[in-house]
């Protein structure tokens, strides 16, 4: 096995190029550590080494930090590693790494976004935005199902309505319409829209 380049991202950071692939990045330090320079030869045990006490344990902590950081989907969390110009095996240990621990899941990451957002949104909406999110579409309909199970639309509506200020018993008949369309648009159904207008108006 030979380096074949080692290529600057930062003042401090490396790409290294083994046999003409890119094989990790290394910071300068690591780059003495290990001896690794440009056209000289690296041993299969160093080249291994440095994958599995450096590079791995580098991607698990980032994963980890990444997941401190903020909720993810599986998908967004190895977009973020692969950024983060760690090899495609590495991302896939890092990966199994945290949902051993059960610290990522996509099943409960879809309950966990519905049920904070249902009550704001459509079900439209945030299938939608799970779909963009990378979760499979199996499980957004099982946690759909599930968070679903004893909730009305008509909540969400109402907290829309409630943000825009919108006033349904002083709106002109024109407003309303505008408003069944914008409803509509994110995905409410004709008959939950209906409720809560109707409901408004009988209250006036």
């Amino acid at each position: 096995m030979k380096v074949t380049k080692i290529e600057s991202v930062t003042k401090t950071k490396f790409k290294v190029y083994v046999d003409d692939q890119f094989a990790f990045v290394l910071y300068k330090g690591e780059l003495s550590r290990y001896r690794i320079v440009a056209e000289q030869e690296i041993t299969r045990e160093i080249f291994q080494k440095i994958k599995e006490e450096v590079i791995l344990k580098r991607a698990k902590l980032r994963a980890l930090h990444l997941l401190n950081d903020m909720d993810r989907t599986e998908s967004q969390l190895r977009t973020k590693l692969k950024q983060g110009l760690y090899p495609e095996d590495i991302v896939e240990q890092a990966i199994a790494y945290v949902k051993s621990f059960g610290y990522i899941g996509d099943a409960s990451y879809a309950r966990r976004y519905i049920t904070s957002r249902q009550k704001s949104k459509s079900k439209k909406e945030i299938y939608a935005e799970l779909c963009r999110k990378g979760v499979a579409r199996d499980e957004i309909d099982a946690a759909m199902e599930e968070c679903y199970e004893d909730i009305d639309e008509t909540a969400a509506i109402k907290e829309i309505l409630r943000k825009k200020r919108f006033d349904i018993q002083k709106a002109t008949d024109l407003e309303k319409q505008k408003l069944y369309g914008y409803l509509a648009r994110k995905g409410f159904s004709y008959d939950g829209i209906r409720q809560v207008i109707q409901v408004s108006d009988w209250n006036a």
